[in-house]
């Protein structure tokens, strides 16, 4: 008897890393664990506790679900790097998964508003849980803001993946709705050589 595929999913997009593993449509384990910073730290050995705590290893994963965001800059660079990577290492496919296609699957064809910095609102089509979300002002958004557990990201992440793993051929990609916060230093550069 063939076993389920087994899906990870983590997520890094916001001020947590939280995790889970589905073998089939069962959730073996979910972890997440609350930080404004250390993500890149904490990822991978909360990763490894999540595989040994359900007797399971890397080389047992079928594919990577991962969030891309919209979120925290940083957050989605730290999780769509180490999914790459671990596919790549790996030898499986790494699924991106967007904010918006996981809470959908949460709260099927209810609005969906993912906080966002300075009073703002990242607000998903409840049509098209795929299409990049919109910012806007909190205040428009109305009484729809309200967002999930980390776990249930996590879950949420694992069950999209395992409907799309086996035909997603492109590697994840960070999904950024407004533009940096940083800019490029105006100072002239210093000369290296002469």
């Amino acid at each position: 008897m063939t076993q389920a595929p087994l899906i990870l999913g983590f997520d890094t997009s916001a001020a947590f890393c939280a995790a889970a593993l589905l073998r089939g449509d069962h959730v073996l384990a979910t972890r997440h664990e609350d930080m404004a910073r250390g993500q890149a730290e904490r990822l991978i050995p909360l990763l490894e506790e999540l595989l040994s705590e359900t007797g399971t290893t890397w080389r047992d994963l079928s594919a990577l679900g991962v969030g891309i965001g919209p979120g925290n800059f940083t957050g989605i660079r730290i999780g769509v790097s180490a999914a790459r990577g671990l596919a790549l290492g790996l030898g499986i496919p790494a699924v991106g998964v967007s904010g918006c296609e996981a809470r959908a699957l949460l709260a099927p064809g209810a609005p969906v508003a993912i906080p966002a910095p300075r009073d703002q609102v990242y607000l998903c089509d409840p049509g098209d849980p795929a299409a990049p979300p919109r910012l806007m002002p909190r205040a428009e958004a109305g009484g729809i803001v309200a967002d999930s557990a980390p776990q249930a990201l996590a879950e949420a992440i694992c069950r999209v993946t395992a409907r799309s793993w086996q035909s997603h051929p492109s590697a994840p990609a960070p999904l950024y709705v407004r533009p940096a916060d940083a800019a490029p230093s105006r100072d002239r550069p210093p000369t290296l050589l002469d």
